[in-house]
């Protein structure tokens, strides 16, 4: 059996689960989360804890998706209580992004400006100061994959350093030509 999808997730007090058929419902402070859980793994809801177990003879082809299952349902949990964040670093000159409604406008060196539409059930905030953009939300992969998104419009790059990275991400650099050099 796995190991991630033996534990057991402790479900805080301010959150409901509620399961049906083979869908968990998890309603908190920030919402509602779905999560349809695969045939063979079943969901079990016991003194405020809830735990999965595969059928059997079924462990070795369902083994994978044990913990992933649990993964899963652990962050629509995690989600509905706190919610989740990323934060990207804008770094570049001339390189700002601002908040315009449901649109984001990111200044990035281009000809142009580029827009893009901000998810439902996500919010965006632009550090004025710093540049930073702030992406929450209760649902793990839309935060992750729209920060991912706006990453890949200009990645950074090895010798200024300039683009969009994560915050703490490293950044490996390169030196230039003139270090290359040696007359």
């Amino acid at each position: 059996m796995s190991r991630i999808g033996k534990k057991v997730i402790n479900i805080p007090a301010k959150t409901k689960v509620e399961i049906k058929d083979n869908l968990i419902t998890a309603t908190g402070a920030l919402g509602s989360l779905s999560y349809t859980v695969p045939a063979g793994i079943t969901p079990e809801l016991k003194d405020g804890a809830l735990t999965f177990t595969v059928a059997e003879g079924r462990v070795k082809e369902l083994n994978a998706l044990h913990g992933t299952t649990r993964a899963n349902v652990f962050n629509i949990i995690e989600g509905v209580t706190n919610g989740f964040s990323k934060v990207l670093e804008i770094n570049g000159l001339g390189y700002r992004a601002s908040v315009a409604g449901k649109k984001l406008n990111l200044e990035l060196g281009f000809s142009h400006p580029v827009n893009l539409d901000i998810p439902e059930g996500l919010t965006v905030v632009v550090d004025p100061k710093s540049g930073a953009v702030t992406i929450k939300g209760s649902d793990k992969f839309k935060v992750g994959d729209f920060a991912a998104k706006i990453r890949r419009i200009r990645p950074p790059e090895p010798y200024k350093g300039s683009g969009i990275k994560y915050q703490g991400e490293h950044i490996v650099r390169k030196a230039g030509k003139t270090a290359a050099g040696g007359k």
